[in-house]
């Protein structure tokens, strides 16, 4: 630079105000990039003064395709990003599609958006909505390959800039090798030269990490990982809490489909054991072991190293992933077992039962039930991994598995006054399918070997039913905890003499509570009301929280209200959350 940033200022015949003003910042901080010298060897020194450069200067308009220059990477322009747009254009707009919008047409010098999540959580389909609402000869896209790095995408943005495109939208970054270390550079320099950079990535791990590095305090970030139900309903137009259950956590399921309308009924993420395990493997585990890879300081992943030179982090992560799950089954079918208000399990898979075939079930032992889905879950484990896996692996990955948002801690409270971790799945689907396959693993067991067909179907109903009445308390209880505002706490809370409120809902400003049964059933019932309607638990839960100020049953039935209790539709009530 043969003058200073003070000497170009001057001689563009702006003062400090007017200067400042074109480069959208403060004056303040302008004047401490031009009166400290210490800045004028810093990135982003060099691009205010880059800026300023071009100032009254005309502005370069996006050359014709035929005089395009030879990219480094691959860059969509013109006719071919309209087309990208337009294979989007009838799809429904994710609720972060805002938070795009805003960032686009907001003033965020120094900063780049950075959309990321799970794989099937509509990322790519929000970069091509958004195309369609920008000049396109100021919009380009760049799809990221493997074979790509930070140079040759640099060489490309400078080019871009140099035609006049403003708008710039990177997809699958994260396959850049070196974009951990190197990430600065996108907001540092061409954040600031006046680009708008959206980047995207299924690596979800890596956004973390270089967030809390490169990219501090100079992105504005989307997570796409979580898909409430109210989302999942509208964009896919099925308010079934079922469907949920079944499938929740991407926006495919059989036959149907938010990024891809083609998609084939093998490529739903949680048709089945294989395919669940098989999205584990791709969305999960290599996310975790790509960052790894590109983790060149082994700042993060010391744990994991050995895991991971010997080949076996991703079949280790699939198996905590599934031991998480397979216990969340064991405690179901144990609760049922020991239940307080319905009996024994027994009684509750012998109900409305005809005759005949509950003269068989009399024969089922409960306890050798729990012995041989216990066994069967040791046998599963065992198969996964070659490797022992201590605690601190565990807790290491549960560390990135809660990064990355695929598990949420929504801590339960106790009459006591302690709280305990409460561990639940965002993606519904992969629970689902995890416990159904381990539920049918069961029924085929030597042990059932002699009861017939039809009585293991009903016993696997049955047990399923219970499952997705605990994954809907979990449902609704993540959802009023991601949506609840500061002032207000939502938390499932038991009691010492046993029995619990599914939901209390908290209202810290103006002191008094909430309390709701969450049911998987379609009719109301009296039994659902039975700690609602207890003096002593609404007693101890007053002397906590303040007066209780309603009483709620949360259930797939019509609204109605009986005895004090307010019978809400769940699925309504899930739709209703913001």
């Amino acid at each position: 630079m043969s003058v200073t940033l003070k000497e170009l200022r001057i001689s563009k015949g702006l003062n400090q105000a007017q200067c400042a003003e074109y480069l959208g910042m403060s004056t303040r901080n302008y004047q401490n990039y031009e009166n400290d010298a210490a800045k004028a060897n810093t990135a982003r020194y060099h691009a205010i003064y880059q800026k300023l450069e071009s100032y009254g200067q005309p502005v370069v308009t996006a050359a014709v395709p035929s005089q395009m220059p030879e990219f480094h990477t691959n860059v969509v322009t013109g006719a071919g990003l309209q087309a990208l747009a337009n294979s989007v254009a009838k799809y429904g707009k994710r609720d972060c599609f805002s938070t795009l919008q805003k960032f686009v047409a907001g003033s965020y010098d120094g900063k780049i958006c950075i959309l990321y999540g799970l794989r099937r959580t509509g990322k790519t389909t929000l970069l091509f909505q958004m195309l369609s609402d920008l000049p396109i000869e100021k919009t380009a896209y760049i799809k990221v390959q493997t074979t790509d790095d930070m140079s040759r995408l640099t060489k490309d943005l400078k080019v871009l800039f140099e035609l006049g495109y403003r708008y710039v939208f990177i997809d699958e970054i994260t396959l850049l090798n070196d974009f951990i270390d190197t990430a600065a550079v996108l907001s540092d320099v061409f954040s600031m030269m006046g680009m708008k950079i959206v980047v995207s990535g299924t690596d979800s791990l890596g956004f973390a990490m270089a967030n809390r590095d490169e990219l501090y305090d100079r992105s504005v970030t989307i997570h796409t990982s979580f898909i409430p139900f109210r989302e999942y309903a509208r964009l896919l137009n099925i308010c079934s809490v079922d469907s949920y259950i079944e499938y929740g956590g991407t926006l495919k399921m059989e036959n149907m489909s938010f990024d891809d309308p083609d998609a084939a009924f093998d490529e739903v993420a949680f048709r089945d054991d294989e395919s669940t395990r098989k999205y584990i493997d791709t969305a999960i585990s290599r996310n975790i072991q790509h960052t790894l890879k590109n983790d060149h300081y082994g700042e993060y992943f010391n744990q994991l190293r050995e895991l991971y030179e010997k080949g076996e982090l991703t079949n280790v992560i699939n198996r905590i992933v599934q031991h998480m799950n397979h216990r969340f089954v064991l405690r179901v079918v144990e609760d049922e077992f020991k239940s307080h208000d319905f009996g024994s399990a027994k009684e509750l898979l012998l109900h409305d039962l005809p005759a005949e075939r509950a003269t068989v079930l009399y024969d089922v032992n409960e306890k050798q039930i729990l012995e041989r889905l216990k066994a069967i879950i040791e046998v599963k484990e065992k198969s996964e991994t070659t490797v022992s896996i201590t605690q601190e692996h565990i807790d290491k990955v549960k560390k990135y598995l809660l990064m990355l948002d695929l598990i949420v801690n929504c801590p339960e409270r106790y009459e006591s006054g302690k709280q305990a971790e409460h561990i639940v799945f965002s993606q519904s689907g992969m629970r689902y399918a995890i416990a159904k396959a381990l539920v049918y693993s069961l029924m085929q067991d030597a042990y059932f070997a002699s009861i017939p067909e039809a009585d293991k179907a009903y016993i696997t109903g049955k047990i399923l039913d219970d499952v997705k009445g605990r994954m809907l308390e979990d449902i609704v209880l993540l959802e009023v905890c991601k949506a609840a505002p500061s002032a207000m706490e939502a938390f499932k809370f038991k009691f010492d003499a046993g029995g619990e409120f599914d939901m209390v809902i908290y209202d810290k400003t103006n002191q008094n509570c909430r309390i709701y049964e969450i049911k998987h059933s379609t009719e109301a019932n009296e039994k659902q009301t039975l700690h609602l309607r207890d003096a002593e638990k609404c007693q101890i839960v007053e002397k906590r929280f303040g007066p209780i100020s309603g009483k709620f049953v949360l259930y797939r039935g019509k609204d109605t209200f009986a005895e004090g209790v307010q019978y809400l539709n769940v699925e309504n009530f899930l739709c209703g959350l913001k």
